[in-house]
């Protein structure tokens, strides 16, 4: 994220550091990397260093009427998975740094879940596009480590339901009719952008029902996944490649790991079953494709039926919401 989040500045984040880390920062620097979460770079009085992540709780439930409590204890469900994949042996997972209680994450305020790390040194990489094809495999290779690691990796991961994050309010925004409350200076435009492609959004959510039901029970074929393992969730160090960013951990099928790794000639899947024995499905493939894009579309929307100032972050997320609706009304149901 672009800017430091209003409710969480250094005079709390700080205190809460040394109360549930004992760490006494002697500077913490805001880091403007990523999307989705806040991150700042401590430095300790001795000189040792820390990456330190914040993640607005709002924004980790899966629906309006859940309790911020709810969006942390599926934070710290992932946090907690990253922490045992690493402990059975899996070095390549930057996990969190336990607390002073055990724990990988902490309540800091109302709203915000806090995790620390270890400061990496390594080179980070985009969002977009994979290096190469040697950077691809390398994640490939990863993913395999991790969907073969023991079931004690998985052990307090939770299971995907196949929810799609802010469904409700995007469904809401679909109904024709009513008054749009004014929270922010994107509010009224997301609102008529969303119905003037209400039709096409409506498609999109039908179609992903009727995948899920195909799809049938995958309990057999469920397996620790890591959830957005592309490119920007990976990192170069002298020891190897690394995999960042835990906190969409989830059981689930092999799939949701592997829709977006492969180039589209199906050789990263080919290669995934030579290595596993488990041949990727197509339709789940599908599923998990097809949630990406509905969910983009829906945290975006939820983001502006809340109060809202126009940051920064506003601005983009306006920007790749206009995007998304448009190309899943254009394309017929992929949205990107």
């Amino acid at each position: 994220m672009m800017t430091p989040p209003a409710g969480l500045p250094e005079a709390v984040l700080m205190p809460a550091l040394e109360r549930c880390w004992g760490i006494r920062a002697a500077s913490v620097q805001y880091r403007p990397v990523g999307w989705g979460s806040h991150h700042w770079a401590v430095s300790g009085e001795a000189g040792a260093r820390w990456f330190v992540t914040a993640d607005e709780l709002e924004n980790k439930r899966l629906s309006q009427a859940e309790p911020l409590a709810a969006g942390f204890r599926r934070l710290h469900a992932a946090l907690s998975a990253a922490t045992d994949l690493r402990e059975c042996g899996r070095t390549f997972v930057v996990a969190p740094v336990p607390g002073r209680d055990g724990e990988p994450l902490a309540r800091v305020g109302n709203r915000f879940g806090v995790a620390v790390y270890p400061f990496v040194h390594g080179q980070s990489c985009e969002w977009a596009d994979f290096s190469s094809p040697a950077h691809r495999r390398a994640v490939l290779d990863l993913l395999v480590a991790t969907h073969t690691a023991p079931p004690a990796a998985r052990r307090r991961a939770l299971a995907d339901d196949f929810r799609v994050p802010h469904r409700d309010e995007l469904e809401a925004a679909c109904q024709a009719g009513g008054d749009t409350p004014d929270r922010g200076p994107y509010s009224r435009a997301a609102a008529r952008l969303v119905q003037q492609h209400a039709a096409p959004l409506q498609r999109l959510l039908a179609r992903y029902d009727h995948l899920v039901a195909a799809a049938g029970t995958q309990s057999s074929r469920t397996v620790l996944t890591h959830g957005e393992p592309h490119p920007g969730n990976t990192m170069l160090t002298a020891g190897g490649w690394l995999l960042i960013d835990w906190d969409t951990a989830l059981a689930a099928p092999p799939e949701r790991d592997l829709w977006s790794l492969d180039p589209g000639d199906g050789s990263i899947l080919e290669a995934y079953a030579g290595l596993t024995g488990i041949s990727p499905r197509s339709p789940v493939l599908d599923l998990y494709r097809l949630r990406w894009d509905i969910a983009d579309i829906a945290v975006d929307v939820s983001r502006f039926r809340r109060t809202h100032t126009g940051t920064a972050e506003d601005d983009k997320s306006f920007g790749f919401l206009s995007s998304l609706v448009r190309q899943a009304s254009d394309e017929g149901g992929h949205a990107g």
